[in-house]
C-alpha cells in the first residue's frame, strides 16, 4: 500500500524556519512520504535559510528575478505550481503564513482540488496597508484554506468571527517556537565573521539591541526617522551596541548605511538561523518590525519595541512583553532609554513567557494531518495560551496611548513573574 504524500512548499526565509520543524516531524513518521517545494521567492535567503536546517527540496521553482514585482511573481508562480501538483500528486498539501508564495500555493491546490493546511492560520491587524500585502495575502488563503492551523486562542478566534468553522481549527502553538528551541539546544560558535568581530568589540556590563526591519511600509521616510533615532540612540548611551543585520533589500541597504554610521552600530549581512537565535540569547532588548522576532524575543524573555503602528500578534502586546513604539523617531528613543536605565520597567517586560508555544506546535500539526488522512483515530490536544480574558477577542493591537499606557505602567498585571535570574547576566 503506498504511503499517503504530503507537500510541504515554501518560497522565503521566515517560511523556511517556521516548516522546518514541520518538515523534520514529517519525515519521522514512517507512514507518511514528505515532499518539499520552493518557489525561492527570496533566493539567497531562502538558501541561507535551506542551510541553516539542513533541508534539500525536491522541486526547486528558482522564481526569483532582480526588481520582481508582486502580480509577475504571481503569475510566473501559479501555472508552475499547478505542474508541480499534477506531477506530485500530494494527498494533503502545507503551507505557511502570509507570503504572496502561501496564498498562490493555496490558489493553484484549490484548482487541483488538493487538500490545504494553512500552518500559522488566524493573524490580523484589520488593517489592508499594514502588513501589505500579508494582510490580503491572509485573508484570501483563509477563504482557500481546509485546514486551519491557529497558533494562539486570539488567532482562533478570528477565524471563528470570519466564519471558519470550528472542526477546521486546531490551535497548536507557533511553530516558529519549536525552531527556536531547537536553535538554542545547539552549542554554537557564531558564523559569520562580521558578526564574531563585532561581539569582539562588546566589553563585559555592556549591553546589545539586536535590530532588524524588513517591512514595505517602512521604506523610506519611516525607516529613515528609525535609522536617525538609533543613531541618536548609541551616542546617548555610551554602554549600548545595536546589532543590525540589514535586509538585502537595496531600498533597506541604501537608507540604513546613509544615515547610521557610529562605531557601536555593528550593520551586519543577514545571518544564519543559528547565529541569529544565539545573537537574540545575548541580547538585552529588540527593536524590529518582524513578526517573527515579536513571537521568538519574549520567548526568551527579551523586551520588544515593535517599529509598525498595528500588530497582528496582540498577545506580547497584551501580556507587558511587547511595545507599539511605530516609527516616530523620538518615541522609539525614549522607551529603548528607559529599557537602558529604568530597572523596574525593563523587568516588567523581560519575562518568558509561554504565549505563543511550548515547542510542540509541528507535533500537532503532523497529528492532524495524520488524523486527516485517517492514520490516527483521534485529533490533537489543543495548545493553551496564556493570554488574558478581556483580549480573547478582535486579534490585533493598535498604537492607541491607552493601550501603551496601561502595558508601560504595569496595570496588567505586566510587573507580576519578573525574571527569576539576575537581568545583569542577560548582556554577558
Amino acid at each position: 500500500m503506498n504511503k499517503p504524500t504530503v507537500l510541504v512548499v515554501f518560497g522565503t526565509r521566515p517560511e523556511v524556519i517556521k516548516l522546518a520543524p514541520v518538515v523534520r516531524e514529517l519525515r519521522s513518521r514512517p507512514d507518511l512520504s514528505t515532499r518539499v517545494c520552493v518557489t525561492a521567492q527570496h533566493r539567497e535567503m531562502l538558501d541561507q535559510m535551506l542551510r541553516s536546517f539542513d533541508l534539500t527540496p525536491d522541486y526547486d521553482l528558482d522564481l526569483m528575478e532582480p526588481n520582481q514585482d508582486l502580480s509577475s511573481f504571481s503569475a510566473k508562480a501559479l501555472p508552475r505550481l499547478q505542474q508541480v501538483l499534477r506531477e506530485a500528486k500530494p494527498d494533503f498539501l502545507l503551507i505557511q503564513g502570509d507570503t504572496t508564495t502561501t496564498f498562490v500555493t493555496a490558489l493553484a491546490a484549490f484548482y487541483e482540488r488538493v487538500p490545504v493546511g494553512h500552518v500559522e492560520a488566524g493573524l490580523r491587524s484589520f488593517d489592508r496597508a499594514n502588513p501589505f500585502p500579508e494582510e490580503i495575502n491572509r485573508l484570501l488563503t483563509a477563504r482557500l484554506s481546509d485546514y486551519h492551523f491557529a497558533p494562539t486562542a486570539v488567532a482562533r478566534g478570528n477565524l471563528l468571527a470570519e466564519g471558519i468553522a470550528d472542526r477546521a481549527i486546531i490551535q497548536t502553538g507557533n511553530t516558529v517556537i519549536d525552531a527556536l528551541r531547537w536553535g538554542c539546544e545547539r552549542a554554537h560558535v557564531f558564523d559569520e565573521p562580521a558578526l564574531r568581530a563585532a561581539m569582539e568589540t562588546v566589553k563585559p556590563g555592556e549591553k546589545i539591541a539586536l535590530v532588524t526591519t524588513h517591512r514595505r511600509e517602512n521604506l523610506g521616510e519611516p525607516l529613515a526617522n528609525l535609522c536617525k533615532a538609533f543613531q541618536s540612540l548609541v551616542k546617548r548611551h555610551d554602554g549600548l551596541h545595536l546589532f543590525y543585520p540589514v535586509h538585502l533589500n537595496p531600498s533597506v541597504q541604501k537608507t540604513v548605511r546613509g544615515i547610521l554610521n557610529h562605531p557601536r552600530a555593528h550593520l551586519l549581512p543577514t545571518l544564519d538561523y543559528l547565529d541569529t537565535v544565539h545573537l537574540l540569547n545575548r541580547s538585552w532588548f529588540v527593536m524590529t518590525d518582524s513578526g517573527g522576532l515579536q513571537e521568538e524575543a519574549p520567548s526568551l524573555g527579551k523586551p520588544v519595541l515593535v517599529l509598525r503602528s498595528v500588530t497582528e500578534r496582540p498577545e506580547a502586546v497584551s501580556a507587558g512583553v511587547a511595545l507599539l513604539a511605530g516609527t516616530e523617531g523620538g518615541r522609539v528613543e525614549e522607551l529603548a532609554s528607559r529599557l537602558m536605565t529604568d530597572a523596574a520597567f525593563y523587568l516588567s517586560m523581560a519575562r518568558g513567557i509561554g504565549l505563543f508555544g511550548d515547542g510542540q506546535a509541528s507535533r500537532r500539526i503532523v497529528d492532524a494531518v495524520r488524523h486527516h488522512l485517517g492514520l490516527a483515530a483521534q485529533p490533537p490536544e489543543a495548545f493553551e495560551c496564556a493570554l488574558p480574558t478581556e483580549h480573547q477577542g478582535r486579534g490585533a493591537v493598535h498604537n492607541q496611548d491607552a493601550i501603551n499606557s496601561q502595558v508601560v505602567h504595569g496595570s496588567n498585571g505586566a510587573a507580576q513573574n519578573i525574571l527569576a535570574h539576575d537581568p545583569a547576566a542577560l548582556a554577558s
